[in-house]
């Protein structure tokens, strides 16, 4: 049984948090080695003196993450070598074979998505405050041509930012600040494709909005079912696989401890590469957001972000972190596009990270995304109960499966009409699927959602509306 040495500062606050960082540094570090047994949450209480609620919640979060494994009888354990980072045997189940992917394109590429955040809340004083620290502070030459892969002040403070909250094994170094997760894909495929065709596995359904950007990319798409567990990784193919762990867009589901192991497992198998679209990940409701694949494996894993669903897309800033040589190749390629992403708004993010402007204004929009989301299940609860709401608790948009025989355009188009992002999930799949939707409440306020959904109650009667 493992001797932990775990130091908390009560002061503080959020004990579960503290204890589930000590472990993970510690198990990355390699004090914990795989296989160790941990003491039982009992124990560890009471040795910390905390109450086991909360030394159960560290557990299970680090179960989420795949850096722990809990088994009836057999206690829980650091997830063994040969489950994550070692693995040398294929995963069990046939690859796919590979086909192209042909989405159709739900709609223009600009305009309101069911994934767009209420842009009228964007902090616009305190990002002005931002920008003026930036023109009185910062010195002329920093004006110049910069460094293509980001400004060092801005890289620190990300990853700063991405270690604390993210659990993501990142440093300033191994950082390239790009111009959104579009670009950041896109350079990652460049790099990674260079002198083959790089076949992709991809999540099936998936957004029709980023198959054409993938392939003109000149990766070839392998599409990979989802269900309610995330990715199926017993079907995988393809040289990388591209996935949205922490809130799957359309479905809504967040990868399972298990398919996280099973994952790494295909990965270092067969020297693949995972990419990972760290998408909605701020925006988790029911708990703390499950930390980012990166963490768990830094060497196989690139990770893929940006402030669009936090601050606003028009920003265009994003950041990749990948291992060092392909961080350093990202640069150059990034550098060979285009010479970098302007530096006031680089300077004026990193003042905005540092003085915790971020971090307040997101705890805001949680609260309030969460309201809206909230309110728009009740309602569909009270008009409409035969349509399931699908997927946790999170992000601005929800997946509405629809009762059979419903037309899913149909219902896209009505809810379109009353204001309400949505886009129908039959063009985002290659394989077969009930009818779905997928709206977005980001922009509707939790006073209109009743409102919103009577009115496609209304609309929808001819379908045999529950």
């Amino acid at each position: 049984m493992a001797d932990l040495h775990i130091q908390i500062d009560r002061e503080r606050g959020g004990i579960a948090g503290q204890i589930a960082s000590e472990l993970r540094d510690s198990i990355r570090g390699g004090r914990l080695a795989p296989g160790t047994r941990l003491p039982a949450t009992r124990d560890l209480a009471a040795d910390l003196q905390v109450s086991r609620g909360v030394v159960v919640e560290a557990y299970e979060q680090l179960v989420a993450e795949g850096f722990l494994v809990s088994r009836v009888g057999a206690g829980t354990q650091v997830t063994p070598k040969n489950a994550v980072g070692a693995a040398r045997r294929p995963p069990k189940g046939a690859p796919l074979r590979a086909r192209p992917v042909r989405r159709a394109m739900a709609g223009p590429y600009y305009g309101h998505r069911p994934t767009s955040p209420d842009l009228a809340h964007f902090p616009r004083e305190h990002w002005l405050a931002s920008v003026r620290h930036v023109l009185t502070t910062v010195p002329s030459d920093a004006l110049d041509y910069g460094d293509p892969g980001g400004v060092p002040e801005l890289r620190e403070e990300l990853a700063g930012y991405l270690r604390r909250v993210r659990a993501a094994d990142v440093r300033p170094e191994n950082l390239v600040v790009v111009g959104g997760v579009a670009q950041g894909l896109s350079l990652v495929l460049h790099v990674l494709g260079r002198h083959r065709g790089l076949r992709l596995a991809v999540e099936d359904p998936g957004s029709s909005r980023q198959a054409p950007l993938l392939r003109r990319a000149g990766a070839y798409l392998v599409p990979v079912p989802v269900d309610e567990e995330g990715l199926d990784v017993r079907r995988l193919g393809g040289d990388a696989v591209l996935v949205t762990p922490a809130h799957q867009y359309p479905t809504g589901v967040v990868l399972s401890p298990s398919r996280r192991a099973a994952l790494m497992e295909w990965a270092y198998a067969g020297n693949r590469t995972i990419l990972e679209d760290d998408y909605d990940a701020e925006f988790r409701f029911d708990r703390d957001p499950v930390g980012c694949l990166q963490g768990l494996a830094p060497d196989r894993v690139v990770l893929s972000g940006s402030v669009s669903k936090a601050l606003a897309p028009g920003l265009r800033m994003g950041w990749v972190a990948a291992p060092p040589d392909l961080a350093e190749a990202i640069r150059r390629a990034r550098g060979e596009l285009d010479l970098g992403s302007p530096v006031i708004d680089q300077y004026a993010l990193a003042h905005f990270l540092r003085t915790g402007g971020y971090d307040k204004h997101l705890r805001r929009m949680r609260r309030e995304y969460r309201r809206r989301r909230d309110a728009l299940v009740a309602a569909l609860a009270e008009e409409l109960p035969k349509v399931q709401v699908k997927g946790i608790e999170a992000g601005l948009h929800a997946y509405l499966e629809l009762p059979s025989g419903w037309d899913e355009h149909e219902v896209a188009r009505a809810a379109q009409a009353l204001g309400v992002p949505a886009e129908p999930v039959g063009p985002m799949r290659e394989f077969p699927g009930p009818p779905a939707v997928v709206v977005g409440f980001a922009r509707l306020p939790a006073h209109k959602a009743a409102d919103a959904v009577r009115g496609l109650k209304v609309r929808m009667s001819g379908q045999a509306a529950g």
